[in-house]
């Protein structure tokens, strides 16, 4: 059986991957299957920069506003979520164009993952989620990674508590680090034949661009969406770590100023940004394409151009 084509478009946040996905969808026949590990979570539009239906163009999206904030959510439950999108869009005839920055979720679906099915002790976990209740805690259970895995160390955030605790995890249970599964993994053939793109930008540019997103965030209301939030009578900690959540919530708790707020969100932004670039510069699938000069609707094209030449005429449908 031939494997589904599958064009990613990936890269950093506010690189323009949802307007090169869309413009690549409208030469091509396709539809968005998003990949992101905030905008899978509804009511969190503004924090999670959701496309909007003008951003949209038309395009169907897909595994966006899908998942409860209350619920958690891993890798394996978007593996199977987006592979069903991805087989739905492909028996219609359509091309499946997987978009997004979180790099854990486009190696879910496009590398066998074994250190994600790997078996979990419920108590070990608590006990290492414990730890990290405290920003002390956050700097203690960081430090217990780097001493096993300082690779994982080196690309997990220290407030990300969960992927954090669940890499020392793994090692205790395995005495294989996350990395080293990582590394077996990406030797593995997936379930599609994938190429992936990614916009490249200068660093000062794109840190501009960066800025600028949470300056529109702001206009759209991202103060009374992180008001909402805060007022709900539960949300689950992993849909918390939105970037601007925390943040936002000190200025409205009157912690900080909103201007220091605001500051800390591009600050936290920019560094998500460098994470996801050392992310994605270490794939070796990756086709960078320079940015500057181009439009959207041009850099779809070389994508388009770049998906016949890998795999000829036949690959695409008639639009």
């Amino acid at each position: 059986m031939t494997k589904t084509i599958l064009p990613v478009v990936a890269g950093p946040t506010a690189s323009g991957k949802t307007a090169c996905a869309v413009e690549l969808c409208r030469l091509i026949g396709g539809e968005v299957v998003s990949a992101d590990s905030m905008q899978i979570y509804s009511g969190m539009e503004i924090l999670s920069a959701a496309p909007t239906a003008d951003e949209m163009a038309g395009i169907p999206h897909h595994m966006i506003g899908c998942v409860d904030p209350v619920s958690g959510y891993s890798a394996d439950a978007y593996r199977e979520a987006a592979k069903s999108c991805i087989s739905s869009i492909a028996a219609r005839g359509r091309v499946p164009v997987l978009c997004g920055g979180t790099g854990l979720y486009i190696d879910a679906v496009t590398r066998p993952m074994s250190f994600s099915s790997q078996r979990s002790d419920e108590a070990m976990h608590g006990q290492l989620m414990k730890i990290g209740e405290t920003p002390e805690g956050r700097r203690r259970l960081h430090d217990m990674l780097r001493q096993v895995d300082p690779a994982s160390a080196d690309r997990l955030h220290e407030n990300d508590v969960r992927r954090v605790s669940r890499a020392i995890e793994i090692f205790r249970l395995t005495d294989v680090t996350l990395s080293e599964h990582s590394r077996l993994d990406r030797q593995r053939q997936g379930d599609f034949r994938e190429i992936i793109f990614a916009p490249d930008w200068p660093r000062e540019v794109l840190y501009r661009r960066i800025d600028a997103r949470v300056d529109r965030m702001l206009e759209d209301g991202l103060v009374d969406e992180v008001r909402a939030l805060m007022n709900a009578e539960q949300q689950h900690p992993t849909a918390l770590q939105a970037i601007g959540y925390k943040e936002i919530a000190q200025a409205l708790r009157g912690e900080i100023t909103m201007e220091f707020a605001v500051y800390l969100t591009k600050k936290a932004s920019r560094n998500l940004a460098k994470r996801q670039l050392t992310w994605f510069r270490r794939d070796s699938r990756v086709i960078w394409l320079a940015v500057e000069g181009e439009t959207a609707r041009s850099l779809a094209i070389r994508m388009r151009d770049a998906i016949v030449k890998r795999f000829g005429n036949e690959a695409l449908p008639v639009v």
